[in-house]
């Protein structure tokens, strides 16, 4: 019974923008589901949902992988719109972007979680990326060109 209903809970939620447990509960009731709030609490906790906000300004509820993929979306956007020039150096990339914009633009490199680099720094409009192994510097700095276009 509980796998099946997690299954239902999760297919609400990609169809539907759920915002609340209530909300949630009540669409169960809707679909002949017995539940109370207290259940739907913990299913929410065991399936690891999150809140996501949306593009209007709301939030719904989405499964943390979901979640992740969309601000993997919205991170590139960023840098691609941040970005005005980079150069490589050694084993760093020196990233220049808009005034204002490094720490969102540092963070969407973060996010990409490329094996190849060790960390970034961010400063207002400058990002400088260290690269583990000065031999993958050039590949990087291309892979972020790419980004771009």
């Amino acid at each position: 019974m509980k796998a099946a209903r997690h299954e239902m809970i999760l297919g609400l939620i990609e169809k539907y923008n759920i915002e609340t447990q209530d909300e949630l509960a009540r669409i169960l009731r809707e679909k002949g589901v017995a539940v109370t709030q207290a259940t739907v609490s913990r299913d929410i906790k065991e399936l690891r949902l999150i809140k996501v906000l949306l593009d209007d300004g709301k939030y719904k509820y989405a499964t943390v992988d979901k979640a992740e993929s969309g601000l993997k979306d919205r991170f590139n956007r960023i840098f691609m719109n941040s970005v005005i020039s980079m150069v490589s150096c050694g084993n760093f990339i020196i990233i220049k972007t808009v005034s204002g914009t490094a720490n969102a633009a540092a963070e969407a490199v973060d996010s990409m979680k490329w094996p190849e680099i060790a960390g970034t720094i961010a400063g207002d409009n400058t990002i400088f990326v260290a690269v583990k192994d000065a031999k993958n510097t050039i590949e990087l700095e291309k892979r972020f060109q790419a980004m771009l276009i």
